[in-house]
């Protein structure tokens, strides 16, 4: 089991707990299923609406209730084209929505964000990942992980939020979304993180065209042979929009076909909007896997 650092301002059976609790649930063969819970005016499908501290609560609560089995609260949209809000907005969208959701469910809780402040205060109130998308790159971000001691995911995005859709380009996606990630556990590792604590995201749609985000979905088991666990985030997202011509709203049945594709390829948690259905898809996935090994 990995053992939580203790701080002056964590309680360290609850962070040991809890960090344990999610890192055992990952040893499963059964994908987790991670709600999103954004507290946001602008991300790209649910901007606005749980901005609110209480909405943003009841929110999460209602996605564990669904079968969520970590909940990933985020104070940033980072939509193609966004911009970051202050460090001290972040952080009054996230901490409280933390802080509430640690007191009334046991279900682990990842904060997303990049900022080395926000992932101190969001630890410091209940929040057991780190979820990175600039994979602990900015000022001070790896230091603090290290001395916070709780998982971390580590994301790849060419560019930014505000320009990584213009004209991305790889000569393989695959391998060179594979190879920053092993770059960055390097990192992780040689700061004292240890890789029982390390998770990777290959970073769909961030700094991808449709035929990247295509051809890094039918190759993530090559990710999966890291042997680190793999969180990945397709839901609604705009390469099923282009696939289906649907809107935001309307890509249910993309977002849950996507996320067993994904499942079935190497990833262990699946970042979704909709809990329930991608829960159920998981459990089919599931059953079929028991039947073929008996």
């Amino acid at each position: 089991m990995v053992q939580s650092l203790v701080t002056e301002q964590l309680n360290s059976q609850f962070v040991t707990r809890e960090s344990d609790r999610l890192l055992a649930a990952l040893a499963r063969d059964v994908p987790l299923v991670c709600g999103i819970v954004n507290v946001t005016p602008d991300s790209f499908s649910d901007g606005g609406r749980y901005l609110d501290t209480s909405a943003a609560v009841e929110h999460g609560l209602s996605l564990v209730a669904e079968g969520a089995g970590l909940l990933d609260v985020g104070g940033e949209s980072t939509r193609p084209g966004s911009r970051p809000p202050s460090v001290t907005d972040e952080i009054d969208r996230v901490v409280p929505v933390i802080d509430a959701l640690a007191h009334r469910t046991a279900v682990p809780i990842s904060v997303d964000t990049s900022r080395p402040e926000v992932m101190r205060e969001a630890v410091a109130a209940g929040a057991t990942l780190i979820n990175d998308v600039r994979a602990l790159r900015v000022r001070g971000a790896l230091r603090a992980a290290a001395e916070l001691q709780v998982p971390v995911c580590l994301m790849h995005m060419q560019g930014d939020p505000e320009s990584m859709q213009k004209a991305p380009t790889y000569t393989d996606v695959v391998s060179e979304v594979r190879r920053f990630l092993i770059d960055r556990v390097d990192d992780c590792i040689a700061v004292g993180i240890p890789v029982e604590h390390i998770l990777v995201d290959p970073g769909f749609g961030f700094g991808k065209t449709l035929a990247h985000n295509l051809t890094l979905l039918s190759g993530l088991h090559k990710v999966a042979d890291l042997g680190l666990p793999i969180m990945v985030g397709l839901s609604r997202k705009g390469m099923l929009g282009a696939i289906t011509g649907r809107n935001t709203d309307q890509r249910l049945a993309g977002s849950v076909s996507a996320a067993l594709i994904a499942a079935q390829n190497g990833a262990q948690i699946l970042r979704v909007h909709d809990v329930a259905e991608t829960v159920d898809a998981v459990a089919v996935l599931h059953a079929l896997r028991n039947s073929s090994q008996r």
